[in-house]
């Protein structure tokens, strides 16, 4: 192996572990919200997800991120290298905005990087393919909607659940029956993950090495770099952990379950239609409709208003930061 190859294998890596770092304690956050799963068989389980999940249901998602948004695989190294800038673009955007306490998404700021790359190496006049102003106007469109939709399932689905009449039987055993509900929840959070938001991973080892996400889906080589990268990260990330959805609204064990299967049912959706959607989006939305099924003051608004505008912020700043460091290499190099 090359020292350059080394390198953009290295790249890769640490944003497989920043990932892990950045969305597993999120996730695993809910796997703990009701006792009996830990935190490290909820890590494990999640890592076992992304890495398995693409080989079992297909890199859509991964595809829109490599090719379709900006199709960087047919304009050579030059475009490749302005892809980086939007990768590069979205995990500081990200971490500014961690630093400040403002919740963000890394798929969203990978999106408006990844884009804002491709404008700016086209404006200065590179190699770089044309931005398909199509497909963003789609991905961007379904990750608006998902956090709706995400709502609208909990509350509808909360407020079916609130009218069923209880019996003596469903008292007795609803406390265990909640928990393997939970657990299958959690399940399908894992496997909505893998299917979509977590296939990031994969597509930037596709931007960075050249080639179909398929063939890295499939390789053990990468499979191995992925699975290690994510755990290390998440296990750094787990000290993260706090409140579900970060205190959004006020979580009992039926709300948590709400919020997995409703995530999860929209996530998975997305992910058949190839649109890139935070996990992290969905489960607030899904988090404030379940809240909603048992009342408007269950919820806090002035987070959910602060979230919101934090997800605004993040793709207009990675969309320009990716497009200046963009136009900076096209510049170097011309």
């Amino acid at each position: 192996m090359s020292l350059a190859s080394a390198a953009v294998l290295g790249i890769a890596a640490l944003f497989a572990t920043f990932t892990g770092f950045n969305d597993a304690g999120v996730v695993v956050g809910v796997g703990v919200g009701i006792r009996g799963l830990r935190p490290s068989a909820a890590l494990m389980l999640l890592t076992v997800a992304v890495i398995a999940t693409p080989v079992l249901v297909g890199t859509a998602v991964a595809s829109t991120l490599d090719s379709r948004l900006v199709p960087s695989g047919a304009a050579g190294g030059s475009a490749r290298a302005q892809v980086l800038c939007g990768i590069v673009a979205a995990v500081a955007v990200t971490v500014s905005l961690a630093a400040r306490r403002l919740p963000t998404s890394l798929t969203l700021a990978l999106i408006g990087g990844i884009t804002g790359a491709g404008l700016g190496g086209r404006l200065m006049g590179s190699a770089a393919a044309a931005v398909d102003w199509a497909v963003v106007a789609r991905v961007l469109g379904a990750a608006a909607v998902a956090p709706l939709v995400g709502a609208a399932v909990a509350l509808i689905a909360g407020r079916l659940l609130a009218a069923l009449p209880p019996t003596a039987r469903d008292r007795g055993g609803a406390g265990r029956r909640l928990r393997w509900l939970h657990l299958g929840g959690f399940g399908a959070i894992c496997l909505a993950y893998g299917a979509n938001d977590g296939q990031k991973m994969i597509a930037v080892f596709a931007v960075l090495l050249g080639g179909g996400p398929d063939r890295y889906a499939r390789s053990p080589l990468v499979a191995a770099v992925i699975a290690a990268c994510f755990l290390i990260g998440g296990a750094l990330g787990l000290r993260r952990l706090g409140p579900l959805g970060g205190g959004l609204a006020v979580a009992r064990q039926d709300g948590v379950v709400l919020t997995e299967l409703s995530s999860a049912s929209v996530v998975l959706g997305t992910a058949a239609v190839g649109a890139p959607v935070s996990m992290t989006q969905s489960m607030s939305g899904a988090l404030v409709g379940a809240g909603l099924s048992r009342g408007a003051r269950r919820v806090r608004w002035l987070k959910v208003l602060g979230l919101g505008r934090a997800w605004m912020l993040t793709l207009p700043v990675a969309f320009l930061a990716g497009g200046v460091g963009a136009a900076l290499v096209a510049s170097a190099v011309s």
